[in-house]
C-alpha cells in the first residue's frame, strides 16, 4: 500500500489549537462522518499534546477492559505522527460526548471504529509540524520530511524537533491535505509493544475502581434479594446497627444499603440484617427451564423465521435423503470478573461525580441523568481500568446502586459487591437450548439446515452464520423465554455457545457422510463463493484461508503419536476469521487431557502484535475453561453457586500450549476481544469425539466424566 493523500479538514472541523503554558501545542481532532470501514459514519476526537521538550501526550478515550486499547489506539496516532514510542505518554480520558465518539468497550469495535480517524489525527499533526518547519526555513513543505519526532530538510543537515515548532504551528492554518504513512514502512503498527500499564500492574501500584478513596467517603454494601424475582417485604437491622464500623443503614427500593468507613465492616454488618422476601412470580429451577425450553422447541415458533432460504420442508421430505438431528443446552454462566462490581459516586446539589470501571460511560451518564432528573452536563464520568468486564460492565445496576446510595446518605460513596453478590445476583450469559436438523442428498451434498432456538434472551440465534449462504434450503428460528433472571452480553454474545453447537453439528455431519471435517468446511465455503444462496456475510476466501492455515500448523490428517487426536472449530464473528484445532491426549484411564491449541487469525491489519496475541490466548483459555467447567444452576430462582468453591474455573496447570499465527493482511482492522473464544469449545469437543466416539452436546463438559 503506497502513501496516500486524503482530504484535509476545514477549520470548523478541527477543534481549537492553542499554545500551552510553558510552550507546547494541544491538537484536538473532531471528524464528522468518518467511516468505520463498513460505511457507517463515525465521529471521534483524539487529543495530542506536544510539549516544548518533545514529550508527546496522547489521550486514550476508550475504556480499557484488558483488551489493550489504551496502548493500541495511541500506537495508531504515534505511527502517523512519526514519533518514537519512548517519547509518548498516555493519559486516560474521561467521558466527553462533545469530543469523543464511541467510548465503549463492547462488540470488539474499539480499534475497528478508530483506525481511520486516529490515523488522520496523527497524519494531520505531522503535516502541521512539516508546515511549521518549512515556514521556519522558508522552503516548500514538500522539501521536508519527518523521523522520530523531528522535521528534516531534504539534501541538508537541517533538522528541528517537534517541540521547538509548537508555537509556530499553533498559529498556522490546519492542513487541507494530508498523506498517510505507507503501511509497508510502519515502524510501530504490527510490532510488539508492552501495555502502557504493565509496570504499575505488576508492581501493584495501579489503582482500580475498588481502590478509590476520597475525603469524607463512606463504603457501602448492599443486601439484595437472594432469588431472582423476589422483592423486599420487611427487614430487621437491630443487630446490624450494633456491628462495629456500621454508621447507617438505609432501605433503597428492594435493597438495603449498609454504610461505614471500612468495606469489611459494612459487609459484616450486612450479613446481620434479617430480611423477609416475597415474590409475585414463579421461581423456577434449572430443570423447569430445560423442560419448558424443550416444549417450546417441539412446538416451534409463532412468528416468522429469522432467516429463510429455499424450503426446508420440501428438502426434508425428499426421497433418498439422510437426516441428522442434535439438541444442545447452554447453561447460565456468570461473568466472574476478578474485580467484583464497584463504583464511586458523589451526588451533590451542584452535580454528580462518577468514577470507576465501566464499559459504557456514556450510557451511565444518560441513565444517571434520568434516574436523578438532572441535566447530563451536571454529571462527570471518569473511567478506571477494569479488572475484567466481558460484557458485565456494560450494565448499569451497580452504578445505579452507588448513585442512589450516595444520594440517600448525603456523602461520597464507594459501593463494592462481594463475590457472592457478583456471582449470585448479577447478570448472566443467557441460558438457551438449540435443536439442529440437517439433510444430505444421495451424493452427500448438504441440502438442508434448520436451527431452532429458545433462550432467556431476545434472540438466541445468529441467522447469518456459516453455513448460511452455502446451503440451498436453510431456516433459522428463535423464541424468547421470559424470566426474572437478569442476563447480559457475555464475551462473544450468543456466539460463545452457538459456535459450539454449529461447529460440532457440522463435524457430526462430516463424520456421518465420511468426509474429512476440514475438507467438508472448505467444500461448503467453495459453494458459498461460487453459488451463494441468499445473504453471505463472510468472505469465503478469507474464511477458507484460516482453516487451511490452521490445518497446516497442526499437521491435520498426518499420523500422530499414540493417544493423540484432533478436532477443529472454525468461526467468523465481529468481522474476524478464526480457526482453532485442539489436540487432546486420551490417557490410559480413558480421561481426556487437552495438550495444545493451534490457532490462525485473520483480523485485518494487526496493530499491536503482543496485545493481539494476548487477546487470542486469553480468549482461548476463557473459551476452554468455561466450556469445561462453568455453570450456574437455580433452585426456585436462587443460584446454587455463590463463590469459587462451588463454581469451577480453569486452573493455570490445565491451560494447554497455544500456538497463534496471524494472516498477513492489508484489510481494515477488525475485532479481536471476542472472536477467539467461540471456536475453542467446539475444537475441544470435536477432538473428544475423535478420541472417544462420544458427542458432547451440553456444557460444562466436565459432566461427561471424560475430564478430570
Amino acid at each position: 500500500m503506497e502513501n496516500r493523500s486524503v482530504n484535509g479538514l476545514k477549520r470548523r472541523d478541527f477543534i481549537k489549537i492553542s499554545a500551552l503554558t510553558g510552550g507546547g501545542i494541544m491538537l484536538g481532532f473532531s471528524w464528522i462522518g468518518c467511516s468505520s470501514g463498513k460505511g457507517k459514519p463515525v465521529t471521534l476526537n483524539a487529543y495530542i499534546k506536544i510539549d516544548a521538550d518533545g514529550k508527546i501526550t496522547i489521550m486514550a478515550p476508550n475504556p480499557e477492559d484488558g483488551q489493550g486499547v489504551k496502548t493500541s489506539l495511541p500506537m495508531i496516532v504515534a505511527e502517523e505522527l512519526d514519533v518514537d514510542w519512548s517519547q509518548v505518554h498516555i493519559e486516560q480520558a474521561g467521558l466527553d460526548t462533545k469530543k469523543y465518539h464511541r467510548q465503549v468497550a463492547g462488540g470488539s469495535g474499539s480499534v475497528k471504529a478508530s483506525w481511520d480517524p486516529f490515523r488522520k489525527a496523527g497524519a494531520t499533526a505531522r503535516q502541521m509540524m512539516i508546515n511549521a518547519a518549512a515556514a521556519l526555513w522558508a522552503v516548500s513543505p514538500d522539501k521536508c520530511y519527518t523521523a522520530n519526532g523531528m522535521v528534516l530538510l531534504k539534501d541538508s543537515e537541517k533538522k528541528v524537533a517537534y517541540g521547538a515548532l509548537t508555537t509556530r504551528a499553533a498559529k498556522m492554518p490546519v492542513p487541507k491535505n494530508i498523506t498517510l504513512q505507507n503501511s509497508g514502512t510502519f515502524r510501530l503498527i504490527g510490532k510488539r509493544i508492552p501495555s502502557v500499564d504493565n509496570q504499575a500492574i505488576v508492581t501493584g501500584s495501579y489503582k482500580y475502581g475498588i481502590d478509590t478513596k476520597r475525603k469524607g467517603m463512606l463504603y457501602a454494601a448492599m443486601v439484595r434479594p437472594p432469588a431472582f424475582g423476589q422483592t423486599l417485604k420487611s427487614f430487621n437491622d437491630i443487630e446490624a446497627q450494633k456491628s462495629p464500623g456500621v454508621e447507617k443503614i438505609i432501605r433503597i427500593g428492594d435493597k438495603i444499603a449498609v454504610f461505614g468507613r471500612s468495606i469489611w465492616e459494612v459487609m459484616q454488618g450486612a450479613k446481620k440484617i434479617q430480611a423477609e422476601w416475597q415474590s409475585d412470580v414463579l421461581l423456577e429451577s434449572t430443570s423447569d427451564y430445560l423442560n419448558n425450553f424443550k416444549a417450546l422447541l417441539i412446538k416451534g415458533p409463532d412468528d416468522d423465521p429469522k432467516r429463510q432460504d429455499g424450503d426446508i420442508k420440501k428438502a426434508f421430505s425428499k426421497p433418498g435423503i439422510r437426516t441428522f438431528e442434535a439438541w444442545y443446552e447452554a447453561p447460565f454462566i456468570a461473568h466472574n470478573c476478578m474485580e467484583p462490581m464497584n463504583f464511586f459516586a458523589d451526588v451533590r446539589s451542584d452535580g454528580v461525580e462518577l468514577y470507576g470501571p465501566t464499559q459504557n460511560p456514556e450510557s451511565i451518564c444518560h441513565k444517571t441523568a434520568k434516574l436523578l432528573g438532572i441535566p447530563e452536563d451536571k454529571i462527570t464520568v471518569m473511567m478506571t481500568r477494569m479488572g475484567g468486564g466481558f460484557g458485565r460492565r456494560l450494565m448499569f445496576d451497580f452504578v445505579e446502586e452507588a448513585v442512589l446510595a450516595s444520594k440517600a446518605v448525603g456523602a461520597p460513596v464507594n459501593l463494592i459487591w462481594t463475590r457472592e453478590d457478583d456471582m449470585g445476583g448479577g447478570y448472566y450469559r443467557p441460558m438457551c437450548s438449540y435443536q439442529y436438523k440437517a439433510a444430505v442428498d444421495a451424493n452427500n451434498n448438504l441440502i438442508a439446515w434448520h436451527n431452532n432456538s429458545v433462550g432467556v434472551t431476545g434472540n438466541a440465534s445468529r441467522p447469518n452464520n456459516f453455513p448460511a449462504g452455502a446451503v440451498p434450503n436453510l431456516q433459522v428460528d428463535a423464541q424468547d423465554y421470559k424470566s426474572p433472571v437478569t442476563t447480559a452480553p457475555w464475551r462473544g454474545p450468543i456466539h460463545n455457545f452457538i459456535a459450539f453447537a454449529e461447529q460440532t453439528f457440522m463435524d457430526e455431519i462430516a463424520h456421518g457422510i465420511k468426509k474429512d471435517p476440514v475438507a467438508f468446511r472448505l467444500e461448503l465455503l467453495e459453494q458459498a463463493k461460487k453459488k451463494p444462496v441468499g445473504k453471505v456475510d463472510y468472505d469465503p476466501d478469507r474464511y477458507a484461508a484460516v482453516i487451511q492455515k490452521t490445518a497446516e500448523m497442526a499437521g491435520w490428517g498426518k499420523p500422530k503419536d499414540k493417544g493423540i487426536y484432533q478436532g477443529i472449530g472454525a468461526y467468523y464473528c465481529f468481522d474476524t476469521y478464526i480457526t482453532q484445532i485442539a489436540e487432546v491426549l486420551k490417557q490410559d484411564n480413558g480421561k481426556i487431557k487437552i495438550k495444545k491449541i493451534y490457532c490462525a487469525v485473520d483480523c485485518g491489519i494487526l496493530i499491536n502484535h503482543s496485545g493481539a496475541e494476548n487477546e487470542v490466548e486469553g480468549g482461548i483459555i476463557d473459551g476452554i475453561g468455561n466450556a469445561l467447567y462453568a455453570e450456574i444452576t437455580l433452585t426456585k430462582g436462587k443460584p446454587d453457586q455463590a463463590n469459587f468453591n462451588h463454581y469451577r474455573m480453569i486452573k493455570m496447570i490445565e491451560v494447554p500450549e497455544i500456538e497463534v499465527q496471524f494472516i498477513k493482511s492489508n484489510e481494515h482492522p477488525t475485532g479481536l476481544g471476542e472472536p477467539p473464544l467461540p471456536p475453542a469449545g467446539p475444537a475441544v469437543a470435536n477432538a473428544v469425539f475423535a478420541a472417544t466416539g462420544v458427542r458432547l452436546r451440553t456444557q460444562p463438559f466436565i459432566k461427561s466424566g471424560l475430564f478430570d
